[in-house]
Formats: structure tokens, sequence, C-alpha cells
């Protein structure tokens, strides 16, 4: 009951101390009592209102100083978030308490910031990462840190490897550090004092920073303001137009000369920037665009040619200054936000971005924009808009994407999603998740109403549904301006069956193996015995009532559920049901899990374990029936004949010249391009078949690259 109160009421558990602020960041109040427990710090006022919170991996140090013999000694406490010098009478017992939970919790922490780049693709020993992410550190004893490695993983990756321990800060956390750490982690010094500077109010010692606008950039990069001959009548003394502050006018040229020559891009600046209006709420519409339908128009030119990002960021910027309406400017920080994630301005331009974004911190997007602004120098600009999700995400004020994932064995969980997450990046969560052995194999799939595509690994992962969502339209033939919303579902399955052998990794048995090879054996697809089919008869019937006998006589009106569909009429229902009941008493004491398992080690035993079936109709070869079944799996492409289950021909990958696929066809070489024969046949399903057959190719690829890499080093 305490350790429970300990983590809910921590605040309780804490040990009290009355100070006087007496330099730092500005507080409602500079008297106030600071309380210590296991979780950070927090400043209260008298009223035990909260202050400001500090956890640990936000302080950085602290030390103390005697200031003279009335004043008594004061104390340094170091933070991300600015410097404070606190003053009492129990400052020096302060600082002891506080520098007995910093190195406490980092001697205990499994969490540590990367403070350089390290890239060992070449060998797997040791760990790559990023300047700035997170390492979660194995403490298994693998690596000596006497020697001077460190055992770790990549967050991000999930890989493990030996790092080097000056690589990395140890964070004094027990828990993982929130993303707001993390951004404050990854800010340079200068960058974080900006920050700092810019939310202090006016003191005697620091001036409140105004809020950076482009006027600086606009004298060099900005075209001149448009000259209107009936404003130069009315006033000769009117201002110019300011290019680079808020406008409700829609512009009829580009804000940057760059563009000017090229008609195409002009145009589609002036459209973007009456699309950045109507989002803002800054220009009056009749019809109502959806959210979505205005950032296609902001974004999508910008996507797909580099010289037109910096528009679309200066228009923003621009509406977002000298703006005073409250609901226009917050609308401009949700396109602020999508676009510091979609792709980096200019190096000209960062920096005048990277300062509107510092002297604004007081707004709540300012930090999470200039981290993703950070993510993206370092990573590829996106190539299409935002996604549904990510909009409604942000018009919902929430900048934590949660995405529903589903799994074969009818289960579903929530992931987080990022705006440069790729589809490589959320297997290895999910697997890690999983707690699975390897995630080899596995792939992202996305089911539309009428179609199962699986995603590219290498491909962000809101490109991907962007692309099958825009195809989706496409293929039905939705008008603009029509729904936008295309219903779709996320699946995690095993794509690749290569390296799975059954009670190795039970989680993978359960959650993908069993449930996607039960239907492929109650098909028929397999060639099996008639002992055989009666052991996982009675296999499966156990995984259906668990160890209820009273449902022995439902076994005929299950059989469909229990025997391959073309072996129903094998036995009558009474021999299906009297041998089933036998096998079944033979294995009284086993569990459903394990009864799964044994399925999926009887069936691992067959050649055609594994194989994924397509039924197709072939015009090529005169000896096979007009349809025949097509075998895809690690052996290569076998055709089956569907009555009798014989195999009429087997083509190994490295036999297959060439193959491609239609919307209604899928075709394939066999043996070289110039003399080899063509197998043509008609599907619906041909992507399908030309998908697996590349990622099957490309694993054997990567493994023979990875066979020669290590030749190659051996023989050195």
């Amino acid at each position: 009951m305490v350790d429970y109160a300990r983590r809910k009421w921590p605040i309780f558990f804490s040990r009290f101390f009355e100070v006087v602020k007496v330099s730092g960041p500005p507080l409602p109040k500079s008297k106030f009592i600071m309380a210590i427990n296991w979780t950070g710090i927090t400043f209260l006022d008298e009223r035990e209102r909260r202050l400001l919170e500090l956890s640990f991996p936000e302080v950085t140090g602290v030390n103390t100083t005697r200031e003279g013999k009335e004043s008594g000694q004061s104390a340094n406490l170091l933070t991300l978030k600015g410097d404070f010098t606190l003053s009492g009478a129990m400052a020096e017992d302060m600082a002891e308490l506080v520098h007995m939970f910093l190195s406490g919790l980092t001697e205990r922490s499994c969490y540590a910031v990367a403070l350089i780049e390290a890239n060992r693709q070449d060998d797997p020993t040791f760990l790559s990462f990023k300047k700035g992410e997170l390492i979660i550190i194995i403490k298994d004893d693998e690596f000596s840190t006497q020697r001077g490695w460190i055992k770790g993983q990549n967050e991000r990756t999930g890989q493990t490897g030996a790092i080097p321990p000056e690589a990395i800060l140890i964070l004094p956390t027990l828990t993982k550090p929130t993303n707001e750490v993390m951004s404050l982690l990854n800010l340079s010094p200068n960058q974080r004092k900006n920050i700092i500077q810019a939310t202090q109010k006016e003191t005697g010692t620091m001036e409140r920073l105004a809020p950076a606008n482009l006027k600086e950039f606009s004298l060099e990069y900005f075209r001149q303001p448009t000259k209107d001959v009936n404003r130069q009548v009315i006033s000769r003394n009117m201002a110019p137009e300011r290019l680079w502050a808020n406008s409700r006018e829609p512009i009829r040229q580009p804000l940057l000369k760059k563009l000017m020559g090229n008609s195409e891009l002009s145009n589609k600046a002036c459209l973007a920037f009456t699309a950045i209006l109507k989002y803002m709420g800054d220009y009056p519409t009749k019809q109502m665009q959806s959210p979505l339908e205005l950032t296609d128009q902001i974004f999508g030119p910008a996507t797909q040619n580099e010289a037109f990002r910096d528009e679309i960021y200066c228009q923003i910027m621009k509406q977002m200054t000298s703006n005073n309406n409250r609901f226009s400017v917050e609308q401009g920080w949700q396109l602020m936000w999508l676009c510091c994630g979609l792709f980096p301005p200019s190096q000209p331009l960062l920096r005048h971005t990277r300062r509107f974004l510092e002297t604004r911190r007081r707004e709540s997007l300012a930090l999470n924009c200039l981290q993703r602004l950070q993510n993206s120098l370092r990573m590829e600009p996106r190539k299409l808009p935002p996604h549904q999700v990510e909009v409604d995400a942000i018009q919902q004020n929430s900048t934590q994407i949660l995405h529903k994932i589903h799994f074969p064995n009818d289960t579903e969980e929530i992931f987080e999603v990022t705006t440069n997450t790729r589809i490589k990046d959320l297997i290895q969560s999910i697997a890690k998740k999983l707690n699975l052995t390897s995630a080899d194999g596995l792939s992202i799939f996305v089911k539309t109403q009428d179609k199962v595509l699986s995603l590219n690994d290498t491909d962000y992962f809101f490109d991907s549904l962007r692309q099958i969502t825009d195809w989706s339209k496409k293929a039905k033939r939705i008008k603009e301006g029509g729904p936008v919303n295309i219903p779709y579902l996320v699946f995690f399955l095993r794509k690749l069956w290569f390296n799975v052998i059954p009670g190795r990794d039970t989680e993978a048995d359960l959650i993908f193996h069993f449930p996607q090879e039960l239907p492929k054996y109650l098909r028929g697809y397999h060639v099996c015995t008639r002992e055989e089919m009666i052991n996982i008869a009675a296999l499966l019937f156990r995984i259906k009532v668990n160890n209820d006998k009273t449902q022995f006589v439902m076994i005929p009106k299950m059989l469909k559920e229990l025997v391959p569909a073309d072996q129903l009429k094998a036995m009558s229902e009474n021999e299906w049901k009297k041998n089933i009941v036998a096998f079944y008493n033979k294995r009284a004491a086993m569990t459903v899990e394990e009864a799964k398992v044994a399925f999926l080690k009887a069936v691992c035993r067959w050649p055609t374990f594994g194989c994924t079936f397509f039924e197709v109709k072939q015009t090529s070869e005169q000896n096979f029936p007009d349809i025949v079944r097509i075998a895809i799996s690690k052996q290569g492409v076998t055709i089956i004949h569907p009555k009798t289950k014989d195999v009429l021909a087997t083509h190994p990958f490295n036999h297959i010249a060439n193959w491609c696929s239609g919307s209604t066809y899928f075709h394939m070489t066999i043996g070289s391009l110039v003399k080899g024969s063509k197998f043509l046949c008609e599907t619906s399903l041909g992507y399908k078949m030309d998908d697996l057959i590349t990622s099957y190719v490309n694993m054997y690829l990567r493994e023979r690259k990875v066979m020669e890499t290590r030749s190659h080093r051996f023989d050195i």
C-alpha cells in the first residue's frame, strides 16, 4: 500500500525546503518551497500551487556557494530550463539531496542520449546511432565496462551493439524520458539560451526578445513590393507593402524572387498562399474546403519541388507575423508544425526559421516545431503531403499520433507513429513490444476495400498510407471535393517465410504463424496422409474447446474447421469423430498454446509450408490445366495442379529472368531474357505475386552481400 501511495502521490513523500530565488528564470514568486522526491524537483507556493516542475534528466548539476555570514549558503541548481541560484538555511542539505538522487539514478539508469553520431553499419558488433537519439543500456555483462564498452540498444532502430561510454550521456531516470526532455537535450546550449531568454519577462538584467520576423531575409531574397497606382494617388506617404508581415489579401506573385521566372511555380505559389489564408481563417469562403484539401494545396507542390519549399515556409511565417487574431495564429502554428516535419528550409532561410521559432517559446508548439525541424535536417524529405491522420491530430492540438495495428490472431495494439517514422522503424517497434525474437520476414500491410498491399520497408509510414489513399481515390474516381476518407486497416503479418522453426519463438508462433497457416491447411493446399489429418484435427479440436469433452458430440458439425475442405468425404462423419476423439484423449494434458505449436510442427514438415498460394488462369502451357495453383516460397515459384496437387513445375528465383504484373495479369520469363520461355497468366492478384517474388529476391541479394562482405574481411 505504501509503495502504491509513493508512486501515486510522490509529492507527499518529498523533503521540503524553504528557499528564496536570488537569480534565474522568472517565476510568479521569488520565495517558495522546494519539494524533492524520487521523481524530481517541484517549486510550490504557500498554497501548494506548482510554480515549476523539473524531472531529474532536466537537472544538469548542483553546487553550493557561501554568500557571507549574514546571507548564509546558497545552492546553484543547473537545469535545461535555466540556472537558478537559491538561498536558504538548509541550502547545503538541499544540494546534497539533489546530488544523491542524481548520482543514484544515473547509476541505476538504463537510458542515455547519444552525444555524437556513430555509423558502424559495416560491423554489427558496434551500435550505429545518430546524435540526440535515445539509447537503452543493456546490463547483461556481454561487454566489459572496465575495458571501456557498454552494450546498448538504439530505441529507434531496435539494433543492439557496443558503445564507448564517452559517446553517450546517461540520464538520471528509471523511466523513459519524455519527448520534451529529449527535445531540450537535442538543442545546442545557444538554442536553449535563446529559448530561455525568449520566455523571460523584462527584468533589470535581461530584456525580453521581440518575436523575430523575415524582414532581414526579405531584403535579399524577396521580390520587390508591387506598386499600386491607386494607392499612390490616394496617399504618397502611405507605407510600402510589407511582404514579410501578415496580410489578408491573396498574393499575385510569389514572395521569393527566384520563383518569378517560372510561371507554373508562380501560379502554384499564389494558390498555396490562398489556401494558407483559408486554413488560418483569414479569407472568406462560401464553400467550405476540408483541411486536407487545403494542406494538399499548400504542401503538395513543395514535396515534389525543392525550390518551392522556402516559399511555403516564408508564406506561413509571413501570416504569423504581426497577426493579432489568436485563432489565425493558432492555425498558423498547425501549418508550421506540419511543414517542419515534411522538409527543412534551405540554409539561407534555416537561421531565420530557427530564430522565428526560438523567439516564440511561449507558444505551445514552438519547441516541438524546433525538434521536428532538427529531425528533418537529418532525414530525407517526405515525398507526399500530410496524411489525413496527421492533419486530424494537429487539428486536435495533439503532437502525438497513435495508430492501431492489427495482427492475424484477431488482436490489435496501439503504436505511436511520428511524421518521420519509416516502415522499418515501426516494424522494429512492434517486434520489440511483442517480445519477438526477430522481426525478419515480418511486414506492414494496408487493407483497403479491394486490396491488401505490402508497404516498402524504406518508405515513410505516412507517405505509404497517403499513396494508397490517393490510389484508392483514383481507382474509385472520387471527384475533388468529394469524400476524402478512405477506410483502411493496418496489419502486421509474416510476409517472408524463412528461418521459421515452430517452437523457437512461441510469441511469433501464436500471433502470426498459426493464424496465417491454418486457413491454407483448411483450404486443402497441402498434401498430407490420413493419419496426419486425424492428428491435426484432434489438435484443432483442442484449440477450439480446450478440455471440454462434452463438445465431442459437436465434432461432425465442426469438421469444416478441423479437416481440409477437399478431404471431408475421405471418411464418414462418425469415423472422423471416432478417430479425432482417440487422438484427443492421448494428449489430455496439452494446453491450447501447446496445441497451436504442435499444429505448426506437424505442417512445417511439408514442402508447401510457408507458401503463399494463388489460383490463376494460365495461357502459355498446353500440358497444364487452364486453372493452376501457384505457390511462392523461399524455394521459388512452384506450379501445382489444383485437383491432384501434383507439382507441374518448380522455378528457383535464380532461373526467373524477369516478371511483371498489371491489374489483370502476371507474366514471368523462365531462363534467359532472349531464349527464355514465358509463363503468362490472368489474375487480379498479380501485384501481390510481383511484390512477393521481388521481396524474396531482394532478401537473397542482401544475404549474398553480407556473405561477400564477411568473406572479404576474412581474406584480409
